[in-house]
């Protein structure tokens, strides 16, 4: 049975909780505020500690360090469990910056310690049946695909570390960069972009963008565009793929790309029904891990992965500044 410890006890962090419990033990939890941990521990029967530093080296047994610090912190996070002797899981993003990034990689290399990223939008099997698609070229060449986040973050939602360039990174880091991820996977990396951002709703309250449109040209030649915006009216409304391809055109649409909205293609195909509770596909994702640990073969998303997200909203940011 693996021994996990989890770092940053916010609401994220439940969801791992109650996985490790089904897979594993939960050890011991990590969060400054004590309060915090401290009641987290208690409800998941662990020891609780307010500094990373003590919790690794007090915790010996610990193989998993599973790290739902605020953004800005993972890299520290990740860097400082790996040199400790633990294989880490993180949720997204994995970084902040493109440098970091390489030194997770270079730490993990150096350590030879296992790094797995939660790239939880993939476990979607609507997702998983168009990325087989793709793969096997029933579509046919892709001309261009158009990517909608349309969230809503109201000022109240913007409170501790939310909100501020460091550590919440940008709405792209904070809220979509697990569709930025699908982007990536299903259609390859990009080669250029160009576009606008702007805070039209949140100038009082968060450091950031709110809302943002690009046009991308990937590295295979396929056209894109991207919207986001976290200025909805009062609710979560879609996240919204659209595919224009030779021998195809899908789009997928509902509040997290759970429904089928139309898919016309040349030899028609059944998509499989993504109901509501499954959208976070923590459930999903432990599984593959637990797999992943027992056979080195097996894949995970990894840094390398990690670091392709981050470099695209990095350079997503840049082409918008």
């Amino acid at each position: 049975m693996k021994k996990f410890a989890i770092i940053g006890c916010g609401r994220i962090a439940g969801r791992h909780a109650e996985n490790i419990a089904r897979v594993g033990k939960l050890e011991a939890v990590c969060d400054p505020v004590v309060k915090q941990s401290e009641a987290f521990a208690k409800t998941y029967g662990a020891r609780a500690y307010s500094s990373v530093d003590d919790l690794l080296q007090n915790e010996k047994e610990v193989e998993v360090v599973v790290v739902c610090s605020p953004n800005g912190f993972h890299a520290e996070h990740i860097i400082k469990s790996l040199q400790a002797g633990k294989d880490v899981l993180t949720e997204k993003p994995l970084c902040l910056t493109k440098a970091a990034a390489w030194q997770i990689i270079e730490t993990e290399k150096y350590c030879r310690q296992k790094l797995y990223i939660v790239k939880s939008a993939r476990y979607n099997p609507i997702i998983q049946q168009l990325k087989k698609i793709i793969t096997e070229n029933q579509l046919g060449e892709l001309y261009s695909f158009h990517l909608n986040c349309i969230w809503n973050r109201s000022n109240d939602y913007y409170t501790d570390w939310k909100g501020k360039l460091f550590p919440d990174g940008g709405t792209l880091y904070n809220q979509f960069s697990h569709f930025i991820d699908v982007m990536l996977w299903l259609f390859g990396d990009v080669a250029d972009v160009k576009g606008f951002k702007a805070n039209k709703a949140h100038q009082s309250t968060i450091e950031f963008e709110d809302c943002g449109t690009v046009a991308m040209q990937m590295q295979n030649g396929v056209l894109g565009s991207l919207h986001w915006s976290v200025n909805s009216y009062r609710k979560n409304f879609e996240i919204g793929l659209t595919v224009v391809a030779e021998k195809g055109t899908i789009k997928i649409g509902g509040e997290n790309l759970n429904e089928v909205q139309y898919a016309q293609m040349e030899n028609p195909i059944a998509f499989p029904v993504f109901q509501k509770e499954n959208w976070s596909n923590h459930n999903e994702v432990y599984d593959h891990l637990m797999e992943a640990m027992k056979e080195s073969g097996t894949e995970f998303p990894d840094a390398y992965e990690g670091l392709k997200t981050v470099e695209t909203i990095e350079k997503i940011y840049k082409a918008t500044s």
